[in-house]
């Protein structure tokens, strides 16, 4: 799958990662249905490092859809309430 993290590019993950992936996103959720942003800040960096350590970088010029979008780092409990999905960030 094709994980783009806004203002920094796109990563090739393997599908194996959702799992944990999933795991970081509830904390993401929980830190903004708290309105928490210093645990944002925090859930959001383990978000970010897991897609970059599970994955590659997707070829700059490519014109590929991403299949998730995740928040840029520093992006507040506001701008991140307002990408969350029923399923949060990451559905499944």
């Amino acid at each position: 799958m094709i994980v783009r993290i806004l203002g920094e590019g796109q990563y090739d993950v393997d599908d194996g990662a959702l799992e944990r992936l999933n795991e970081l996103d509830s904390a993401v959720e929980a830190a903004v249905e708290a309105g928490d942003e210093a645990a944002l800040s925090a859930a959001l960096g383990a978000l970010h490092d897991a897609v970059r350590s599970g994955g590659s970088a997707h070829a700059a010029d490519s014109l590929d859809e991403s299949d998730l979008i995740l928040p840029p780092a520093g992006a507040t409990v506001d701008e991140v309430r307002e990408l969350l999905g029923d399923d949060g960030l990451i559905p499944g």
